[in-house]
Parts: C-alpha cells; structure tokens; sequence
C-alpha cells in the first residue's frame, strides 16, 4: 500500500491533462487536488524539523507533505541517518 506522501491526489484523467504530471515535479501546494486532508497532517512549525537535512524529501509526491510533521517524522530517511 502506498504512503500518503507517495500519492498524487488526482485521477488518472486529470493527470493525463496535468502539466505537473511529471515524475521529475512535485504537485505545486497550490493545487486544490494536492490539498491532504488527512487526520495525520500537521504543518510543521519547528525549525529542527522543517530543515533536517536527512530527511528525503525527493520521496514526497507533493510540496505540501515537504512541510508534513508526519512526513518529515515518518518519511523515508536519506541513506545511512
């Protein structure tokens, strides 16, 4: 099953019509399909957190889950920390 920082939030439809649909770009937070409104997210407030160097931020799908607590307390870790 896929992480919430792994998915896109749009269907295959409105992808194939995104100009962010590109694996290279993540989903600008901008974008109303990108929004998460799920009970786990929280905009991360604490420096410490906000810029940990080891966190992978490559892995997440969208902008909006780089500033996610539980992303950046539960995302994937860059190699070795």
């Amino acid at each position: 099953m896929a992480k919430c920082w792994e998915l896109r939030g749009c269907d295959d439809e409105m992808m194939s019509e995104c100009a962010h649909n590109n694996p290279d770009e993540k989903c600008p937070s901008r974008c109303a399909f990108a929004k998460c409104d799920r009970p786990s997210h929280a905009v991360a407030t604490d420096p410490g957190l906000v810029f940990d160097p080891w966190v992978d931020r490559r892995a997440a799908m969208r902008e909006e889950c780089t500033f996610c607590v539980f992303f950046l307390e539960n995302g994937p870790r860059i190699a070795g920390h």
